[in-house]
């Protein structure tokens, strides 16, 4: 079994910054990839950014320039620096790791999410 702890939300005006981080724990053989989702009231999920094994990265358009993404493979931890936040930002925001078990149990986990609130 594998947990997620994410830490780092909270409320914050427009323009300011954030880091976010999602610690993984467990039963953990290798890592593949890690990412962000979010989800606003009213729209859909959407992948924010994801970072893999290998450490390349992509990016949802609308924070492209203003997210980044990294790991501590050393630790199983993503971040996510927020920087030039926009009240359309303001979601629930879930970590995501794909990875092994073993060598043949691939896992996909989620976080228990946490709040980022853009506002003045």
């Amino acid at each position: 079994q594998v947990q997620l702890v994410e830490s780092g939300g909270g409320l914050v005006q427009p323009g300011g910054s954030l880091t976010l981080s999602c610690a993984a724990s467990g039963s953990i053989f290798s890592i593949n990839a890690m990412a962000w989702y979010r989800l606003a009231p009213g729209k859909q999920r959407e992948l924010v950014a994801q970072i893999t094994s290998g450490g390349s990265t992509n990016y949802a358009d609308s924070v492209k320039g203003r997210f980044t993404i990294s790991r501590d493979g050393a630790v199983n931890t993503v971040y996510l620096q927020l920087n030039s936040l926009k009240p359309e930002d303001t979601a629930v925001y879930y970590c995501n790791v794909y990875g092994y078990y073993t060598k043949y149990r691939a896992f996909t986990e989620w976080g228990q999410g946490t709040q980022v609130t853009v506002s003045s």
